[in-house]
């Protein structure tokens, strides 16, 4: 039902190399490349994550309440993708623990513009 996800950016050459690392834990790849837009695959039938300078041309701004969420094989990838992600300069904004009782195990940042990542898994 969902084709892809689009996180803006100020900075899309700065924040491309932080993709290409932080999405490297899921095998990701580039699947498109343009002068304000880069589009990664994330595995055979999924949605996809485009990182893009806004087409208005007014600067990227963070959503309030706004968030991407990645699917984990465990909460080793959790920590892997919430550890890599910190050493990439994004900010920490929770965490891997369990959430819901015990029911998700996950972890939040905020990449270099602010966006909100998640990242999830049953325990």
């Amino acid at each position: 039902m969902i084709s892809h996800f689009n996180l803006g950016t100020n900075d899309l050459a700065r924040a491309e190399q932080f993709y290409n690392e932080l999405l490297s834990i899921f095998n990701a790849q580039q699947a498109y490349k343009a002068e304000r837009t880069v589009l990664y695959a994330l595995g055979e039938g999924s949605a996809k994550l485009a990182i893009n300078k806004p087409f208005n041309g007014e600067p990227a701004t963070v959503g309030n309440g706004s968030m991407v969420a990645f699917s984990a094989s465990g909460p080793e990838q959790v920590k892997a993708f919430h550890s890599k992600a910190l050493a990439l300069g994004a900010t920490s904004d929770g965490e891997p623990g369990e959430r819901m009782s015990g029911h998700l195990y996950a972890a939040y940042v905020r990449d270099l513009d602010g966006n909100k990542l998640g990242i999830f898994c049953s325990p």
